[in-house]
């Protein structure tokens, strides 16, 4: 699996508890699976707007966001529903949510069945 990581965060591997970056996918692969890490809405648009390439170029491609959770403390306008409500408008679904660690939750997701 080719694996494609936006602004993670330097303890990603330890929170994976496992070493990936023989998977990591290189310029001119396309990636099965992207771990995007955004901290604000401001951040976040811009960096879905470049991923809409690869649902193109792979439609079966599962996008995992990770923002602040509420009990991190760390300010951010980023939310489940802002990212929710981005996908549904942008051709993408939301399949799965769950807490990455302490600090970050991720919602996974994909290009509807029908649009593949």
């Amino acid at each position: 699996m080719k694996l494609m990581l936006i602004n993670q965060p330097a303890d990603y591997y330890s929170l994976l508890e496992m070493n990936v970056k023989n998977q990591l996918a290189k310029k001119n692969e396309t990636p099965e699976l992207i771990h995007l890490f955004i901290e604000n809405n401001n951040e976040f648009e811009p960096e879905m707007k470049k991923l809409k390439t690869v649902c193109k170029k792979n439609p079966s491609v599962a996008i995992w966001v990770s923002w602040y959770k509420k009990s991190a403390k760390t300010p951010t306008d980023v939310t489940e529903d802002v990212i929710r409500n981005h996908a549904l408008k942008n051709d993408l679904v939301d399949i799965k949510v769950c807490a990455v660690s302490n600090i970050w939750s991720g919602l996974k997701l994909v290009v509807p069945v029908k649009l593949r």
